[in-house]
């Protein structure tokens, strides 16, 4: 939902930076590799109860995220770089509860649980529209230039990074956060299931 927001206002800045990057020689699909490892280290952290230093590595982690796109369109976006980014940040996604579920598993393993599990819903809808999508010849620009079709929804990365943010500086509340948020995913992925049966109708 505030992804949007948040690309107008970093955008410039997270170009200016790619493009040094991109001028340095480094491709974008190692930008993305090493945001897929800092965030596994994050998720590390937060298993041994560092939570603060794994809050920081998970922020960088992001930010890197936004900087392989921004080093792909000056260097060349290829389709390989476009799923190796979404794919390793579902991987970071679901790594950090995974993180608090090993940090305390008798408080937090069922919300943790429940709510990997509403990211796997969330992102199958997200992903699925996207093949059907590309089948009906749809296409958007909502969330900028990707290789595939991205749709908006209550729970993106915001949302969830910011739910990260939340749980790493009040750890004894994860289990609360995880289940509001899982039921949110929930339910973006459920009124993106009604989107697509009125998309694909239309289009048909």
């Amino acid at each position: 939902m505030l992804d949007g927001a948040v690309r107008a206002r970093i955008e410039p800045a997270i170009d200016a930076m790619g493009s040094g990057i991109a001028r340095a020689g480094i491709p974008a699909n190692a930008v993305t590799l090493f945001a897929f490892g800092l965030g596994l280290a994050a998720a590390g952290l937060v298993a041994l109860e560092s939570y603060l230093v794994g809050l920081v590595l998970l922020l960088v982690s992001r930010l890197c995220d936004g900087l392989d796109g921004a080093v792909a369109r000056v260097r060349g976006k290829t389709d390989f770089g476009g799923f190796l980014d979404i794919v390793l940040d579902f991987g970071v996604y679901g790594a950090i509860p995974v993180g608090f579920v090993l940090a305390d598993p008798s408080a937090n393993a069922v919300a943790g649980a429940v709510l990997v599990f509403s990211f796997y819903v969330n992102g199958a809808s997200f992903l699925a529209f996207a093949v059907m999508a590309e089948k009906n010849g749809l296409t958007t620009d909502k969330r900028g230039e990707k290789s595939f079709f991205f749709t908006t929804g209550l729970a993106e990365a915001t949302e969830t990074i910011a739910v990260f943010v939340l749980a790493c500086v009040f750890p004894s509340i994860f289990p609360v956060l995880a289940w509001i948020f899982a039921v949110i995913c929930f339910y973006t992925a459920m009124s993106r299931i009604v989107m697509t049966a009125r998309v694909l109708r239309q289009a048909g």
